[in-house]
C-alpha cells in the first residue's frame, strides 16, 4: 500500500485515504440516480444507464488512482447530460445512439489533444492571478451546489419566463427560466429544512473543533438524525432486486456507439456534418475546461499537484507528472462511458469533498471506485443519505478554498476585473468551463484596453477564440 500510493511522503494515512473516498463518494452518489432519471428521456433503459453510470466511473476514478495517484474521482457530468438529452436529442434531433458516438469522438479528441500536450500547454497558459480566481470560482461553485442541495433556496419564476422540456409529467419535465428568476432563502417550517441546518451546524462543529474523521462522521451522525425528522426513510433498505433487469438492458447499450444506428449513421448525411462536427466540438470544449478547472481549483492550494510536479508538468515529457497522468485518466473516461452507454464522463468537482477531508492520494479514489461498484447492490441503502447531509461538506469545502482569493491584487483591476468574472460566473452560471470562458474573455479585453496585448499567451487568444465560437455554436444549436 505504502510503496503504491505513497502515503508517507504525501502525509496521509490508510484511515484517513478511506475515510476520504468514502466522503467523496456520498458527496457524488446522487449522479447514480440523476442520471438515468435524465439520459432515459432520450429511449435508453433506466437500468442500463445506470450500470453504465457505475461502470464509466469505477473505471475513469480506478485510473485516476492507480495511474495518476491522485485523490479525485470521475463519473458522468452534470450539464454534459443535459446538453445530451435535451439540446443533441431533443433540439437537434439526433438518436441516442448517435449522440453516444459523438460522446465516444470527444473522449478520443480529448486523449489526442492530451498525447500532443495541448491540454498541458493551457494550464501553463493561464496568468496565475486567474488560477487563483478559478480556484476561489470553485469555492463558491462548490458551496453555492452545497447550499442548493441543501435544500436552502426557493426560486420564483414570474408566468410567461420559462419554458418546459419533457412529457409534461413531475418526474421528466424540466423548467427553463429566464433571468426572470428571483433566488431567495426558504422558510424554517419544514422538517426537510430544519434538518438541513441542524447538518449544517453538526459539520461545523465538527470541523471546528477538528474531530478526526469529521465529515464523514458528520454524513452518518446527520443520516441517523434524519430518521426522526422523517426524512430518511429506513424501510427502503435491502437489496436492489432489479439487478439481473438491468444487466439485461446493458446489452441493448454497450457498444450501440459503433452499431449502424450510431457512428456507422452519423456522417451518413452530408448536410448534417457541419452540425455534427459542432456539437462533438461544443462537448469536447465543455469537458476540458471543466477538468482543468477542477485541477487547477483544488490542486494547487491542496498541495495534491506540487511546485516539483507543477515543474514536470512545463519540462518533462511522457506521463512523468501527477497533472500529466490525471489529465490522461480523464480524457479516456469519456469514451469508456460511451461505450457503455453515458454522456461524457469527467472529473468531479465534489472530490473536493474528500480532498478537504485529508486525502491526498490514488488510494481514496479506489475506495471512491468501490463504492461505485458495491452501489450495484446496494443503491437503496446508498440511496436513504440524504443530500442533506452531504451538503454541508460542500459547503465547509467551498468556504476552504475562498482562501486562493486572498492571493489577487484586487485593488489592479487588470487581475481584478478577469478574477471577478472568472469567479462569479463560474458559480451563477453553474459551470467551471464558462466561468474560465469569462475570465479569458475579459483578460483579453482589459490586456487590449491598457495596451498590453502582446503580453496575451498565443494560447489564450486561440482558448478564448474558441470560448466565442462555441457560444456561438451553442446558440445556433438551440
Amino acid at each position: 500500500m505504502e510503496k503504491m500510493f505513497k502515503l508517507k511522503e504525501n502525509g496521509t494515512t490508510v484511515s484517513t485515504e478511506i475515510l476520504a473516498g468514502l466522503t467523496t463518494f456520498f458527496a457524488m452518489a446522487y449522479i447514480l440516480f440523476v442520471n438515468p432519471a435524465m439520459l432515459s428521456q432520450t429511449g435508453i433503459p433506466y437500468g442500463a444507464v445506470f450500470l453504465a453510470t457505475i461502470f464509466a466511473s469505477v473505471a475513469g476514478t480506478l485510473v485516476m488512482g492507480l495511474f495518476a495517484n491522485v485523490p479525485y474521482a470521475q463519473a458522468p457530468g452534470m450539464g454534459l447530460n443535459a446538453f445530451f438529452t435535451y439540446t443533441v436529442c431533443f433540439a437537434l434531433g439526433f438518436t441516442w445512439q448517435q449522440a453516444l458516438a459523438m460522446v465516444f469522438l470527444c473522449g478520443v479528441i480529448n486523449v489526442l489533444i492530451t498525447i500532443t500536450k495541448v491540454r498541458k500547454l493551457i494550464i501553463k497558459a493561464i496568468p496565475e492571478s486567474l488560477q487563483n480566481a478559478i480556484g476561489g470560482g470553485i469555492g463558491i461553485f462548490i458551496a453555492y451546489i452545497g447550499v442548493k442541495n441543501a435544500g436552502l433556496l426557493s426560486f420564483t419564476a414570474d408566468p410567461g419566463t420559462y419554458i418546459t422540456l419533457g412529457d409534461g409529467s413531475v418526474e421528466t419535465t424540466t423548467i427553463i427560466a429566464n433571468s426572470g428568476i428571483v433566488p431567495a432563502l426558504v422558510n424554517f417550517n419544514t422538517a426537510p429544512v430544519l434538518f438541513a441546518v441542524v447538518s449544517l451546524v453538526l459539520m461545523t462543529v465538527l470541523v471546528v473543533l477538528k474531530v478526526p474523521g469529521a465529515v464523514f462522521v458528520s454524513i452518518l451522525a446527520s443520516t441517523a438524525i434524519g430518521i426522526p425528522f422523517g426524512v430518511v426513510d429506513i424501510s427502503q433498505i435491502g437489496l436492489d432486486s432489479g439487478v439481473s433487469q438491468s444487466f439485461a438492458e446493458l446489452g441493448t447499450t454497450f457498444g450501440a456507439a459503433f452499431g449502424p444506428e450510431g457512428i456507422q449513421s452519423l456522417f451518413s448525411d452530408p448536410a448534417k456534418i457541419p452540425l455534427v462536427l459542432m456539437t462533438i466540438f461544443a462537448f469536447s470544449l465543455s469537458d476540458t475546461f471543466d477538468t482543468i478547472g477542477t485541477f487547477i481549483g483544488t490542486g494547487r492550494r491542496s498541495g495534491i499537484f506540487t511546485s516539483e510536479d507543477m515543474d514536470a508538468l512545463e519540462n518533462s515529457s511522457g506521463f512523468k507528472s501527477k497533472m500529466d497522468r490525471a489529465l490522461f485518466a480523464d480524457s479516456v473516461a469519456t469514451s469508456i462511458g460511451a461505450i457503455f452507454g453515458t454522456s461524457n464522463t469527467t472529473t468531479y468537482v465534489e472530490s473536493a469533498a474528500g480532498i478537504g477531508a485529508g486525502g491526498r492520494t490514488g488510494l481514496t479514489s479506489v475506495v471512491t471506485a468501490a463504492m461505485f461498484l458495491l452501489s450495484i447492490f446496494l443503491a437503496p441503502i446508498i440511496g436513504i443519505v440524504p443530500p442533506q447531509a452531504t451538503a454541508p461538506a460542500l459547503i465547509l469545502v467551498g468556504v476552504m478554498m475562498l482562501a486562493s482569493f486572498a492571493d489577487i491584487e484586487w485593488s489592479d483591476l487588470d487581475e481584478a476585473i478577469p478574477a471577478f468574472f472568472a469567479a462569479v460566473f463560474m458559480a451563477l452560471c453553474y459551470s467551471i468551463s464558462y466561468g474560465i470562458a469569462t475570465g479569458f474573455i475579459f483578460h483579453c479585453i482589459v490586456k487590449c484596453l491598457r495596451g498590453k496585448a502582446d503580453e496575451i499567451h498565443p494560447i489564450l487568444w486561440v482558448s478564448t477564440g474558441l470560448f466565442i465560437l462555441n457560444f456561438i455554436i451553442l446558440g445556433r444549436l438551440q
